[in-house]
């Protein structure tokens, strides 16, 4: 597409943009197909395609590349798209605060969650913010660290929750975020509760060496624990490993065989006291981290994330007090 000489200006801007126009460009980033974002939209594809058309011609530039699987976002299109989001994220943040002062706590918070929250902090902090607010709607969203922190800078997700990154890891100051720690947790090595008997008797990690592990992978922040606690030690590592963050799918394997995994202790005392997993008595495996929450630098969060926050606090002071019962 040719491009005119004209700059763009915010008043141009103003004038040739509508928010249902970026609402299905976002849509159709996220899909990658003008025909999945029809149907998601319930819009024809040829309207879909007239949307993405006009935004090109305010642009000045093509946004996607076809292609016989869908559309491909140019570096245009990738461009418009981070800024999309942002704008996206402070009408939600507008609707919400509106909301709010109309009267009663309601709007929409979007949390991402990590391993060491996921199963008994975030899930507590909902409830009780549920509640006392039912009108808020609550989406969940789980993932690794570079996932959730890449979402939460974009303002696709308002908060993540779990294991902060050490401050030495790049992930730390890769995006412009703020970190807040609730309390300190301990790492711990479990078992499905149908096998615990073949592991009751371990008293070292050294008696672990041939026994198959669940491992964080390589790319979770958890990842670099794990290894430094195999180097100090001694223990080799695991020639049967199998790597995962999928808290269910790790529950289950623990129960199908014979199997051990790094937990972080509060998450490891939830399926204890479900009868899932039992914990191996060993000394002091190591520390897991600082739990807490992330938001972005700089930006409010909506009444609805606040009044979530405020659950998270209450809920890790129990946690704090709780932690070495």
């Amino acid at each position: 597409m040719a491009r005119r000489s004209i700059n763009i200006t915010i008043n141009g801007l103003g004038r040739r943009l509508k928010v249902s126009q970026l609402l299905i460009f976002n849509r159709v980033m996220e899909t990658g197909s003008l025909l999945r974002a029809a149907n998601d939209l319930q819009m024809t594809q040829p309207a879909v395609t007239k949307v993405v058309q006009e935004l090109e011609y305010c642009f000045e530039g093509e946004l996607f590349s076809r292609t016989n699987r869908g559309v491909v976002p140019t570096d245009l299109g990738l461009l418009v798209a981070r800024r999309i989001k942002s704008l996206l994220a402070e009408l939600r943040l507008l609707a919400d605060e509106v909301n709010d002062f109309r009267g009663g706590v309601t709007g929409h918070v979007v949390v991402g969650t990590l391993i060491s929250a996921s199963a008994h902090l975030l899930p507590s902090a909902i409830a009780a913010l549920k509640r006392d607010a039912p009108g808020v709607l609550v989406t969940v969203r789980e993932g690794p660290t570079v996932e959730l922190f890449s979402a939460l800078a974009t303002g696709d997700l308002d908060i993540v929750v779990g294991r902060l990154p050490e401050s030495e890891l790049p992930i730390s100051n890769a995006f412009p975020l703020s970190h807040f720690s609730l309390f300190d947790d301990q790492l711990c090595v479990v078992a499905g509760k149908p096998h615990a008997d073949g592991l009751s008797a371990v008293t070292s990690l050294l008696e672990l060496e041939g026994v198959p592990w669940i491992l964080p992978p390589p790319e979770s922040p958890m990842r670099l624990t794990a290894d430094r606690l195999f180097r100090i030690s001694g223990l080799p590592f695991p020639a049967d490993a199998i790597e995962s963050l999928s808290m269910l799918t790790n529950i289950g394997l623990l129960l199908e065989a014979p199997r051990v995994a790094l937990m972080p202790h509060r998450v490891a005392r939830q399926f204890v006291r479900m009868g899932l997993l039992h914990v191996l008595d060993l000394p002091a495996i190591g520390t897991f981290g600082s739990v807490g929450y992330s938001v972005r630098a700089g930006r409010d969060l909506t009444p609805a994330g606040q009044s979530l926050i405020a659950r998270l606090r209450q809920v890790a002071g129990t946690v704090a007090e709780t932690l070495h019962d």
